[in-house]
């Protein structure tokens, strides 16, 4: 049992003070172990502390939990309900899904990451392509991305209406977890109910358009102005998407209001360490806690009205970030910080030449 702090931070108000005492009390007297009080996002979080392992079979209390098939685990969202019932047997009634298979062969092109492919496969089949089916990641441009990359994928399949992400374990899997793991792979013989096939060097950078993950199109189709640029949650700031961010803003300056809430305190004091952290605020970033915030709709940030925003979030449904006037653009950590630069929705492979 890992109990971690996420979507109340920081405490601004009554409420948010009590939820989360509520949180700490329970978990002193329920004798929990692995706590994690305001270290960053639970999906960022878990699998950072050593917490999954390929082959594990394991339940969150958040929709996006399939983050851990990145790393060969079975893990899908449950409400609280359910999570009680967990809680006190140990068990969980599952059927048995069929497997969906996305395959892209090749390699992706420079400035398109994760977050591209799964706007792309949104757009495609829709908000219930995954037929609450298991969705497994595979081809050799999938293998070549780096752990964190794979977490945005299987993150998102929530958004395309699979139950679960799945990525096979590999030497990646082992070097981020710093563990001799076990390899986790389908057979080769393994049945899917789909199997679809791309090729990734024809991918080009994606915009999520309001109100729907989506309404997705590539990046050229757009020459909306922004009013706000924002590098936050589970998919869009972790490490390696600081990192994506900084590439394109190193000489920088935002035309924009930026704001950048990194994924978790690892990842930002990493960032920090190795001069990540200080490209994003040299190019004007506003950094804020290392928490869900905007993009649970929670704390002082909210979008306010008739704001247009671009957000490396996973969801823009209508009021969502906050006002119901604001309008949420969704793009790669890439995008997101060409078009701070920019002023308008703007091609971060114009500046990665």
């Amino acid at each position: 049992m890992v109990v971690i702090t996420d979507h109340y931070l920081p405490e601004y108000d009554d409420e948010s003070r009590k939820i989360l005492r509520i949180a700490r009390d329970w978990v002193r007297e329920a004798g929990i172990d692995n706590f994690y009080d305001a270290q960053g996002i639970c999906h960022v979080v878990l699998p950072e502390r050593g917490h999954l392992r390929p082959g594990m079979f394991a339940v969150g209390g958040d929709s996006h939990s399939p983050t851990g098939g990145a790393f060969a685990a079975y893990m899908f969202g449950i409400g609280a309900t359910e999570m009680l019932g967990v809680l006190v047997t140990g068990e969980i009634w599952l059927k048995v899904p069929h497997t969906i298979a996305m395959d892209f062969d090749g390699a992706f092109a420079r400035g398109v990451s994760a977050k591209d492919v799964m706007l792309f496969l949104i757009g495609r089949f829709g908000l219930d392509g995954g037929q609450y089916q298991a969705v497994e990641y595979r081809g050799p441009a999938i293998r070549a991305l780096p752990m964190q990359e794979r977490m945005t994928l299987c993150n998102m399949t929530a958004e395309l209406g699979g139950q679960t992400g799945l990525i096979a374990s590999d030497d990646v899997t082992r070097d981020y977890l710093k563990a001799d793991i076990e390899i986790w792979d389908s057979d080769a013989d393994a049945g899917t109910l789909a199997h679809h096939r791309f090729n990734a060097g024809e991918l080009p950078p994606q915009v999520a358009a309001p109100h729907s993950p989506a309404n997705t199109r590539p990046v050229t189709d757009f020459q909306q102005k922004i009013d706000l640029a924002y590098i936050g949650a589970c998919t869009g700031a972790k490490l390696e998407d600081l990192r994506m961010a900084a590439l394109v803003l190193k000489g920088r300056k935002a035309k924009t209001k930026l704001v950048v809430a990194p994924a978790s305190l690892r990842d930002q004091q990493a960032a920090e360490r190795e001069g990540t952290l200080q490209v994003l605020l040299d190019a004007g970033a506003e950094l804020l806690a290392n928490s869900c915030g905007m993009c649970a709709g929670y704390g002082q940030h909210q979008l306010g009205e008739n704001t247009v925003a671009i957000s490396t979030t996973a969801r823009n449904f209508k009021g969502r970030m906050g006002a119901a006037s604001a309008q949420v653009y969704l793009a790669s950590p890439y995008t997101v910080a060409a078009s701070a630069v920019a002023g308008r929705i703007a091609d971060p492979r114009e500046m990665l030449r």
